[in-house]
């Protein structure tokens, strides 16, 4: 990750916890782009926490989906501390700006996928990963066409993910009035329905920008 200007406007970046984080890492031999490989392998875990917790029960149930919960979270950390050290940090590289895009259409898809399955819903999940890729493709469509990122929601990278963990937590304690999987699916239908509208929002904000080029 090379670019300093164009970057997703984040209140955790200037945070002092994100900040003394970055500076440690910084400092440390790791690359950006293994920090962001490494989010890959955190949204592989968080997929197969989903899957597998479609069919236990119990304790095992409750320990999957919080390693679900925890792997999305890590899978967000690791895009906001590849960034800052690369950037903050220094330690840019000239490949940075594939390291920095790549594994996150990967991480969505391990994630939705990996849900889906884990409530039946497999063509659900898909979706969901279809249309969280689709909106990062409008967003570079028009970072390629020389316009400025457009970050907008209501469902980009870290809507996504709020939405899924609390969708998760709040699944945890479904069996108090004898649910199963409703809030997951409930949960992975905005991200479907909130990624295709994004998408949708931020096409048409890229179809304007370009009549007026």
């Amino acid at each position: 990750m090379t670019d300093t200007g164009d970057r997703r406007p984040l209140d955790s970046r200037n945070t002092r916890w994100a900040g003394a984080i970055a500076r440690w890492l910084a400092v440390r031999a790791i690359t950006p782009n293994q920090i962001s490989r490494a989010s890959m392998l955190a949204a592989a875990i968080a997929g197969a926490a989903f899957y597998w917790a479609g069919a236990a029960s119990g304790w095992p149930r409750v320990s999957l989906l919080l390693l679900a919960a925890l792997g999305c979270q890590a899978r967000l950390l690791c895009n906001l501390f590849d960034g800052m050290v690369a950037i903050e940090g220094g330690k840019g590289e000239p490949d940075g700006p594939f390291w920095n895009e790549f594994p996150d259409r990967v991480a969505d898809l391990l994630i939705f996928v990996g849900l889906g399955y884990g409530i039946g819903m497999p063509d659900l999940g898909w979706a969901a990963g279809a249309f969280a890729v689709l909106t990062a493709y409008v967003r570079e469509l028009g970072r390629a066409n020389g316009h400025p990122s457009d970050f907008s929601g209501p469902m980009a990278k870290q809507h996504r993910m709020a939405t899924v963990t609390a969708a998760t937590l709040a699944t945890i304690v479904e069996p108090l009035w004898g649910g199963h999987n409703q809030l997951l699916v409930i949960g992975l239908s905005v991200v479907a329905v909130g990624a295709a509208f994004t998408a949708l929002r931020r096409a048409g904000t890229l179809i304007k920008r370009l009549k007026r080029a």
